[in-house]
């Protein structure tokens, strides 16, 4: 199988060409550099995004805090993250990167404020 890539890691954007057999990576072309490859093996064999979300607030002058994970997390847990943060509630005042949650979904990543909530 033959997926198409455009590679985020550098201003130069290149346009990828992956070849994939048994959801592994074989081979990768058009990448003018290393991050390239590296981009395109990361995407197709564990991919990875960050969490970019908003917790309820509770008594706070905002009703939605928004929140984020420091580092990113498996694309397949996005979901199982997102009820996750549903049930969250913040009830105090926050700075920005504070974190609300240290061990998100036991990851290893933590969930911060991205915002300061009074």
């Amino acid at each position: 199988m033959n997926k198409k890539l455009t590679c985020i890691e550098c201003p130069k954007g290149c346009a990828l060409s992956v070849d994939i057999e048994n959801c592994r990576v074989l081979e990768v072309r058009g990448n003018q550099c290393p991050r390239g490859k590296d981009y395109a093996v990361s995407e197709v064999e564990n991919p990875l995004r960050i969490l970019t979300s908003s917790v309820l607030g509770i008594g706070l002058s905002m009703k939605m805090v928004p929140v984020r994970t420091d580092r990113p997390i498996p694309k397949v847990r996005l979901a199982q993250a997102m009820k996750e943060v549903k049930a969250l509630r913040v009830d105090r005042a926050m700075h920005i990167g504070e974190v609300i949650v240290e061990d998100f979904l036991g990851l290893g990543v933590k969930l911060i404020t991205t915002r300061d909530i009074s």
